[in-house]
């Protein structure tokens, strides 16, 4: 059976906490940000955790994704 590999494109955007939840960068902070107010700006800050509904489908595309890595 070959090799199990990881989706690259996946792994470069959702990463797995130490609880074993996934989280993901908030979108809308790319550019034009002159245009958008502070306000704004600061709510797409930080992370945001992915729904249930979505982790089996990550699990599949990162099969080594380990605890807290």
């Amino acid at each position: 059976m070959p090799k199990m590999k990881t989706h690259k494109g996946t792994a470069k955007r959702y990463r797995k906490t130490g609880s074993g939840k996934w989280v993901r960068a908030k979108a809308w902070r790319g550019h034009h940000l002159e245009i958008k107010s502070s306000r704004r700006t600061r709510r797409y800050a930080g992370v945001a955790s992915v729904s249930e509904t979505h982790t089996a489908k990550l699990e599949r595309l990162m099969p080594y994704s380990a605890k807290g890595s």
